[in-house]
């Protein structure tokens, strides 16, 4: 398979300008929710207990705004957390909102292609994540997915592109812009590279891994500061 830095190197870089724009302004773009069908002949719902009840105090994750606001919360306790157990706790908690679609045919075949990644079967992989965005294009985590199966698969450019459409729907989505720092390491774009990563830690601040790589790529680029 030919990398995607290959098939064309100038609209590639054109592509690290722009995915470094959106990577590093904090403009937020909103994903538009995925509207879902009535069924025709809905059952009647058991009633339910009082400790069964939804809070109407609690942000409904199903809707944009409660998912807004959960996130928000979210990223607020991760910026203030003291140790590395907490952050890593609140970060998978961010993850597991992002992994949502409202979607069970959408999840379903997100839970096939994470399981094809597991089983390195990269092609079925891409081929699950290519049918979920068919269904839910914008649905920023299945982007994510397929941009790091297009970065094992070496193209390179794919995945960039795919990483820049994650960050449009969620700016803060730390996991695309360490995935956008590797890409650009790959491509020996190394300080384009530590401002993704860089970026990536403000987000999320007690990545030890990421830390290491930085300051390795700041000590080996002339005149970066770490």
């Amino acid at each position: 398979m030919r990398k995607g830095i290959e098939r064309s190197p100038r609209s590639f870089f054109s592509l690290l300008a722009f995915a470094g724009a959106l990577a590093f302004s904090g403009i937020a773009f909103t994903g538009l929710a995925a509207a879902q069908n009535a069924a025709p002949h809905p059952m009647p719902e058991p009633k339910k207990t009082e400790a069964e009840k939804p809070d109407p105090n609690k942000p409904d994750i199903t809707q944009p705004a409660g998912r807004a606001k959960i996130l928000d919360e979210l990223f607020d306790k991760l910026a203030k957390a003291q140790d590395d157990r907490d952050a890593r706790g609140i970060a998978t908690a961010i993850e597991r909102v992002w992994m949502r679609s409202g979607s069970d045919t959408s999840d379903l075949l997100m839970s096939r292609a994470m399981q094809a990644m597991q089983g390195k079967d990269n092609m079925l992989a891409l081929e699950m994540l290519d049918r979920v965005l068919e269904m839910h294009s914008d649905w920023a985590e299945a982007l994510n997915k397929r941009a790091t199966v297009k970065f094992l698969m070496e193209d390179y450019g794919g995945a960039m592109e795919d990483c820049a459409r994650v960050l449009k729907l969620e700016p803060r989505h730390f996991s695309a812009l360490a995935g956008m720092g590797f890409i650009l390491q790959k491509t020996q774009n190394e300080k384009l590279a530590v401002r993704a990563f860089r970026r990536a830690l403000e987000l999320n601040p007690r990545q030890e891994e990421i830390k290491k790589i930085v300051e390795k790529l700041a000590l080996e680029t002339d005149g970066l500061d770490i």
